[in-house]
This record gives structure tokens, C-alpha cells and sequence, in this order.
């Protein structure tokens, strides 16, 4: 197992339409196992963009990838989505939850999608997950039905159900109040020390930021 989460080295990406113009230029950097870093820098910046590409979500990009030791730059798509939901959990600003599933339903989707474990499996490991955020008592519930703070913490558990390597985060935090953003950076902290677990998390909060392990600032499509 690789100590190296993530390794990237001269990614560059370029749109094209309606001019061309390079939005991120040479990026190169290093993430270890079990680091929680954020990515900071003003809108437009190419953070998103770079966050895009690290969860293999965008292939369209000049340079190579790592994920856990390998490179992972020119595979193919269908390669790339089984890595995806093996390797890697995302939490995002908005939760997109599925307002008609129960809250159990929606953690439990990403490892029907992988297709490894048995049903009774996924719903027990479901519930770990919900027991762990402290929301198990919710997982009846329809997702529609609970708060926006619990709403996010079912994201989480979600992201966490195919037992990921890395968590990555646009803007987690983004749509909470203190007293909920407080309790999620406590999650992500715990899992980073318990578990190992490595978190890349895009963020505008300079307090989120300046409690990770590690801030890489970005300006005009580089790392200053």
C-alpha cells in the first residue's frame, strides 16, 4: 500500500471554447495517506477545475495522475468510474440526496452501484457509517425530512460507505452554519487520525483551512 495518496505531476488543462486559455498551468504536488489538506484561492483560480481532474472526473488534461501509487493518467473511462467509487468519496456544497429515499437508501447507493457486497452487508455497513456521524436514529426517515446539518452528515456517510482511500470536498462546508460546519471539520479531522482516511477539501473558509494539516494556495492556475 502506497504511503502517497495522490501524486500529480505538470498537469495543465486548457479550455477551448470560446478562446483557448490555459487554466491551470504545471501543477505538481504530493499528498500523503491520511493528510487532510484544503485548496484555497479566489474564484476562478483553477480549484475546482484541479479537483475535477484529481477524482478522475475530467481526463481532458496535459501531464500524469497518481492514485495510491499508480498512474492512472489514459485509462479508460469505464476503468476510471469502478477506481472512482472504489478508491474515492466526494462530499460536496449540496448534498444531492435523493429526496424520495429513506436516509439508509441514499448511503447505501454508491455500494449497490459497486456491486461487491451483499444487500445485508451494505445495509449493515450503512448503518455503521450513520451510527459513526451519530445519526443513525434518522436512517428511516426520508431525506427530504431532516435537517440541512444531518443532510450533509448523510453525504458523508455516504462518501464513506465503499470505504474510500481519500474524501474529496467542493466546498463542504459551504452551505452550513458555524455550529454545523464545526461538527463536519471534527468528523473529517476523526476519520483522518482513526482511520487513516486522506481529505482534499476546495474551500473559501479561511478557519476550515487553517485547522487541516496543510493549505495549497492557488493563483491564476498555479500553486504559489
Amino acid at each position: 500500500m502506497s504511503q502517497e495518496i495522490i501524486r500529480t505531476e505538470a498537469i495543465t488543462k486548457y479550455f477551448h471554447q470560446p478562446v483557448e486559455v490555459k487554466v491551470l498551468d504545471n501543477i505538481g504536488f504530493t499528498m500523503q495517506r491520511g493528510e487532510f489538506v484544503s485548496i484555497m484561492g479566489k474564484s476562478g483560480c483553477g480549484k475546482s477545475t484541479l479537483l475535477y481532474i484529481l477524482s478522475t472526473m475530467d481526463t481532458d488534461y496535459e501531464g500524469e495522475l497518481f492514485l495510491d501509487g499508480k498512474l492512472i493518467t489514459g485509462q479508460k473511462s469505464e476503468e476510471l468510474a469502478v477506481l472512482r467509487n472504489q478508491k474515492i468519496g466526494f462530499v460536496f456544497q449540496f448534498h444531492y440526496l435523493l429526496a424520495e429515499f429513506t436516509v439508509l437508501e441514499n448511503v447505501m447507493l454508491p455500494a449497490k452501484k459497486l456491486g461487491v457486497k451483499s444487500l445485508q452487508e451494505i445495509e449493515y455497513d450503512a448503518m455503521e457509517k450513520l451510527r459513526l456521524l451519530g445519526i443513525d436514529d434518522q436512517a428511516k426517515k426520508l431525506s427530504s425530512r431532516i435537517s440541512g446539518g444531518q443532510k450533509q452528515r448523510v453525504a458523508i456517510a455516504r462518501a464513506l460507505i465503499n470505504n474510500p482511500a481519500i474524501i474529496m470536498g467542493d466546498e463542504p462546508t459551504g452551505n452550513l452554519d458555524s455550529r454545523n460546519s464545526d461538527i463536519v471539520f471534527g468528523i473529517f479531522q476523526e476519520l483522518c487520525k482513526e482511520n487513516e482516511l486522506s481529505f482534499l477539501v476546495v474551500t473559501h473558509d479561511d478557519d476550515f483551512a487553517r485547522r487541516t494539516d496543510r493549505i495549497i494556495h492557488m493563483e491564476d492556475g498555479r500553486i504559489v
